[in-house]
């Protein structure tokens, strides 16, 4: 049984509105260990059946029969297992990647193959150094002549065996002597039992095969048998090569090796372009430092927010008259009186009970006069708020019931009144025409967010509702629960007992968590808006990597054929070129994130009115969003890659 058999094969082109047909019934067989050189004029359809014979491209019509099955309805994939696993290519201009020294261009069909490093290692080494090539294994393509060029392009077509060998114009780059050591090359091969297929021009080439078939207008002419010259006897013994066998590993073992090959391309290819690789990453660069630093100044803004809050004291709860922030009537609400502080105070879960008055009046001292504003308080007020006297002292309970004169003035007000240097202990001031002693200077250790921005005193609400506003309601009654009490357990007894003590809900309790929820989903808000307006910028940046991507893949296309011609599959060159661009993505993210932390660095250290806080969830987004966007912006590009025909690719300029 013939090895290979056609029949009946035609080839026909689309031209503009016309249908050019290349080959017209070409009937061959051709049996094992033949060396046939197909050869006829330029046009006579000669690199077309050649290209159909190694699978590189399929017949419009007809039979092709190899190993006896018709293999002319195959996929893809299966034709690039038939190109993996018989055949090899000799090209005229020998389609080595530059990128690669000369054992990694002989290796590159065996990583399809699925041979382990170290089978392909020994194998490429004994390949090269049987053509005469010991000494230069490590050379790149630019640092060979076309002849050792060539002979590492037949050490390729060798590397997984090379049942058939399929030679397009192999010696028509080379000098004569060079070609004559090609020619005996493939003599020898064809002794050793290679099928041997040669197409070229030359008939001195095709003399040494022992089958001539010749071409013209797509028809067979001639085919008749040959006698090629003898073959110099070798001066050496052939070296032997290690037998082919692939190793016993599973799928997902072959699938790693694969991609780890695709990965080492992929750091090539970018370590040749530098300047464009970075120009591609900076788009994501750029893209990935705004998305960290906006996660992180929403972050530490909210942390710094929240801290102020906690100063506050967790365990505070503050009651206000009418039905919620906002209310248009909490102004005329008059509903919480000192009673209810009295009530308050008998409450064995409550530790302290605060009730507070507010105003502005003038302060006078002397001839200087500033407008306060005036605190009424209670005696727990100064410890609640975290306030401790830094001269003098705090008014007493005693001084609440009096309705003392008493005042305390914050180190501002201080500032203000007493510029001569007096001390303002026993001095009297006046609150809008009220005299008052100055017997102490409160300073605050964690004054609120936002704090009194003017100048503060505080005196004894009672005085404040008595004697300098006239009323008998307070604005608000802080209360501090005693530790280890639940805050909702106690907001909700409190809200229970204040209902039944006015007959009705004419007030709202606000607590640190309802102003932590209030300011988290205020900063979500902001920190989403601002995270969108920096994806924008990243998925430019992706944009850019696909457009490259797709340069790449415009002046790879014979990198590309190359790879489909020893048997890539289609998943393995989607797989290198959406590797690359992933890589670019990822790596430039990296950067985009130490570009941020740099930032924020600088930021932290400028000792602004903002607080960076980084987080490992935002490290994770950082390189979540970069790899996607390589995924998606490459997913395009690389399907492209994988979707060309292996002789469209070989043969486009």
């Amino acid at each position: 049984m013939a090895l290979i058999e056609l029949k009946n094969i035609t080839r026909s082109f689309q031209s503009g509105d016309e249908t050019v047909q290349i080959l017209k019934g070409i009937d061959i067989s051709i049996q094992a260990g033949e060396m046939v050189a197909i050869i006829g004029a330029s046009g006579s359809g000669k690199s077309t059946l050649m290209n159909i014979l190694g699978c590189l491209d399929q017949a419009s019509s007809g039979d092709y029969i190899f190993h006896g099955e018709n293999i002319g309805q195959y996929e893809d994939d299966q034709l690039a297992k038939l190109r993996r696993e018989h055949f090899g290519f000799i090209f005229q201009r020998y389609h080595l990647l530059s990128t690669l020294n000369a054992e990694g261009n002989v290796e590159v069909p065996a990583v399809y193959a699925g041979f382990s490093p170290a089978q392909r290692k020994s194998r490429a080494e004994a390949l090269l150094s049987a053509l005469g090539l010991q000494e230069r294994i490590k050379y790149y393509p630019t640092q060979l002549s076309g002849g050792q060029q060539q002979r590492v392009s037949i050490a390729r077509a060798l590397m997984n065996g090379g049942e058939v060998i399929l030679a397009d114009e192999p010696t028509g780059a080379l000098d004569s002597e060079s070609g004559e050591q090609v020619l005996k090359i493939l003599q020898e091969l064809n002794q050793a039992g290679h099928t041997i297929i040669l197409v070229t021009h030359d008939k001195n080439v095709a003399n040494h095969a022992t089958r001539v078939i010749e071409l013209k207008d797509g028809e067979v002419i001639e085919d008749r048998a040959n006698t090629p010259p003898p073959i110099p006897e070798p001066q050496e013994a052939p070296v032997q090569l290690p037998q082919l066998k692939k190793q016993r590993s599973t799928e997902w073992l072959l699938l790693l090796d694969r991609i780890i090959n695709a990965f080492r391309m992929a750091l090539i290819s970018m370590s040749m372009q530098r300047m464009r690789t970075f120009l591609t990453m900076l788009g994501i660069i750029i893209g990935i430092a705004s998305v960290v630093l906006v996660i992180a100044l929403g972050q530490g803004t909210m942390n710094q927010i929240l801290s102020n809050i906690n100063s506050m004291g967790t365990s505070t709860l503050t009651i206000y008259p009418g039905s919620g922030f906002g209310d248009a009537r909490s102004g005329r609400v008059r509903s919480l009186t000192p009673n209810d502080v009295n009530f308050l105070s008998q409450q064995s879960f409550i530790k302290n009970v605060t009730p507070v008055v507010n105003t502005n009046a003038l302060a006078r001292y002397g001839s200087l006069e500033k407008n306060v504003s005036v605190m009424g308080v209670g005696t727990q007020y100064f410890d609640t708020e975290g306030y401790t006297p830094s001269e003098g002292i705090f008014f007493d309970e005693e001084g609440e019931e009096k309705l003392s004169l008493d005042v305390v003035i914050d180190e501002a007000t201080r500032d203000e009144l007493f510029t001569d240097g007096t001390n303002p202990i026993g001095e009297v001031i006046t609150l809008n025409r009220l005299p008052m002693r100055v017997i102490g200077i409160a300073t605050s250790k964690n004054q609120r967010s936002g704090g009194y921005s003017n100048l503060t005193v505080f005196i004894p609400y009672s005085t404040a509702m008595k004697r300098l506003l006239g009323q008998s309601y307070l604005r608000n009654i802080t209360v501090t629960v005693q530790d280890n009490i639940d805050m909702k357990l106690a907001e909700q007894t409190l809200t229970s007992l204040m209902t039944q003590l006015h007959g009705a809900k004419d007030f709202f309790i606000f607590t640190a968590d309802s102003f932590k929820e209030l300011v988290e989903e205020t900063t979500f808000v902001m920190r989403f808006l601002i995270f969108s307006i920096a994806m924008i910028s990243l998925i430019v940046g992706g944009i850019g990597v696909m457009n490259i991507m797709l340069v790449s893949v415009a002046e790879r296309t014979k990198e590309i054929g190359m790879r489909m011609a020893v048997g890539a599959r289609k998943s393995d060159i989607s797989m290198q070129f959406l590797i690359e661009a992933v890589l670019v993505c990822l790596l430039g993210g990296c950067a985009g994130i130490l570009v941020a932390y740099a930032a924020g660095y600088g930021i932290n250290q400028l000792d602004l009115d903002l607080s960076v806080g980084f987080s490992l969830i935002s490290i994770m987004v950082a390189l979540g969003a970069s790899t996607a966007i390589g995924v998606i912006f490459g997913y395009f590009p690389a399907r492209r890659a994988a979707q060309l025909a292996p002789i469209e690719a070989l043969e486009r300029s």
